[in-house]
């Protein structure tokens, strides 16, 4: 069997996706990063041990993120590529969503802007704010570690119970603002709020600030289908919280698509970004 495997190197977290040799996409798995050469060899070697494959199986190896840059060289002895990260995010967004067109948003340890069509990749800025964001504030006031643990307390919260909402302003509704918008995170903490209440908030403090950042991102851009991927994208707040997304889609006329498979997008796009042909190119995709 001839597979590649395209390993996205990231600040929290390594992602690895194989693909056949027609480009089918053969499995994903994703790993805790700590040490940027222990991760990405530990990806390797359980994804290849999870789908029976020996270093004679591969073509080849993508790698991508932050951590690729403390490789250089093939990998046991087999071809290597290197894609740019950005390049990958807006690569894989697209193939994820099915789409030419579209700003790709990464919200990992931090947050991603791309503007991805078929005339390249541009990199329209990024934010702070991301799962670093999340489990350092959630370590720090709800002694709370695990993301999974906290998703877990967010869906039994009501962020209500600490945001300042539109709602809370005014004694009538106006048409054209959404009541359900926050006006301040974390603007009114009752004094009965629980930690579950502050899990909610803290959640959709997050997307709702990556969601604005979106539109702002596209202002004057005919392109609006915006992409969610990366870690963030697949938590269950993102499903239940995606009412955010959809009151800005409602204001803003702007799609925002979670697409199967979000969290590894950019190692799905530094795989669709490589130039093959070139084991010791660093693929690089200019401006639209």
């Amino acid at each position: 069997m001839n597979a590649s495997i395209s390993i996205d190197i990231g600040g929290s977290t390594t992602k690895a996706v194989g693909f056949t040799q027609s480009g089918d996409l053969l499995g994903t798995l994703q790993i805790r990063a700590g040490d940027p050469r222990t991760s990405a060899f530990g990806a390797l070697g359980r994804f290849m041990h999870e789908h029976s494959l020996s270093p004679a199986d591969l073509t080849d190896i993508t790698l991508t993120g932050l951590g690729s840059s403390f490789f250089s060289g093939d990998l046991l002895g087999i071809p290597t590529f290197r894609a740019l990260e950005l390049d990958a995010i807006g690569q894989g967004g697209l193939r994820l969503a099915g789409l030419k067109e579209a700003l790709v948003v990464s919200m990992g340890t931090g947050t991603a802007f791309v503007r991805a069509g078929e005339r390249g990749c541009v990199h329209l800025g990024g934010s702070g704010i991301g799962g670093g964001t999340l489990s350092g504030l959630a370590s720090r006031f709800l002694h709370q570690t695990e993301i999974p643990a906290l998703a877990e307390m967010a869906g039994r919260g009501d962020r209500a119970m600490a945001d300042l909402r539109i709602s809370d302003l005014l004694d009538a509704e106006i048409p054209a603002l959404n009541s359900e918008l926050t006006a301040a995170n974390f603007g009114k903490i009752k004094s009965n709020a629980s930690d579950e209440d502050m899990a909610a908030a803290l959640f959709n403090m997050i997307y709702e600030n990556i969601g604005v950042m979106a539109v702002f991102a596209l202002a004057g851009d005919a392109v609006r289908d915006v992409v969610l991927t990366g870690s963030l994208a697949c938590l269950s707040p993102a499903r239940t919280t995606f009412d955010v997304f959809n009151r800005m889609q409602d204001i803003f006329h702007v799609n925002f698509i979670i697409p199967p498979h979000a969290a590894f997008a950019t190692a799905v796009g530094a795989w669709s970004a490589t130039d093959r042909k070139h084991p010791t190119k660093q693929n690089h995709t200019h401006g639209l």
